[in-house]
């Protein structure tokens, strides 16, 4: 059975980690009543760009966590991957922006795109979790990827609730975080299993 890596738990630690602290930093960025340049806006930004860098490695990582016996599974799982990480480059543009200003002034993102990417994203994201809970046997308890779609619901209701939401996405990749999820085989267990029976 596929196993969750240490590389899969320490990125679902990570990303609502980081979540966490650009909401918190935005929340005090706009404490006098404008979101601008200075140091909270741009520490809160360096975070917000190191939590979908991972984001995107997340979600190749998920890809190998879905079982994928047949060939409508390895199409949709590779349509999801695809669409998850081309949402999360589009988060990263936006991102970028924000921070230097000159980018989007001389490479100016599409407009469709910044409404297309970020539901590229959390469409290719949420397929991989539900794909996963719903595997036989399943890889995922089934509240994980609905506690990921209230956490990105959440953002889209207000950003202001951003470090709510990183909390209830922490809560909702706390599985994979884990590393102990239903039909996987944890890496140490694994190990144990192996010397026990030599």
């Amino acid at each position: 059975m596929t196993s969750v890596t240490r590389t899969t738990r320490l990125l679902c630690s990570l990303v609502p980690l980081l979540l966490l602290l650009y909401g918190v930093l935005r929340l005090i960025d706009g404490m006098d009543g404008d979101h601008g340049p200075g140091a909270a806006w741009n520490l809160g930004h360096t975070f917000f760009l190191a939590a979908f860098l991972l984001f995107g490695a997340l979600v190749v990582m998920l890809r190998s966590l879905v079982p994928l016996a047949t060939l409508r599974m390895r199409t949709a799982a590779g349509v999801a991957t695809v669409a998850g990480v081309f949402g999360a480059g589009c988060f990263v543009r936006v991102i970028l922006g924000d921070l230097f200003p000159g980018l989007a002034e001389y490479a100016p993102l599409p407009g469709f795109l910044e409404f297309v990417g970020p539901m590229a994203f959390q469409l290719g994201m949420l397929a991989l979790l539900i794909m996963m809970a719903a595997a036989r046997p399943r890889r995922l308890p089934m509240w994980s990827p609905a506690l990921v779609f209230v956490s990105f619901a959440l953002i889209a209701v207000d950003l202001d609730l951003i470090p709510l939401a990183a909390v209830v996405l922490m809560a909702g990749l706390a599985p994979l975080a884990r590393g102990r999820t239903p039909g996987t085989t944890h890496p140490s267990a694994r190990t144990t299993s192996k010397g026990a029976s030599e």
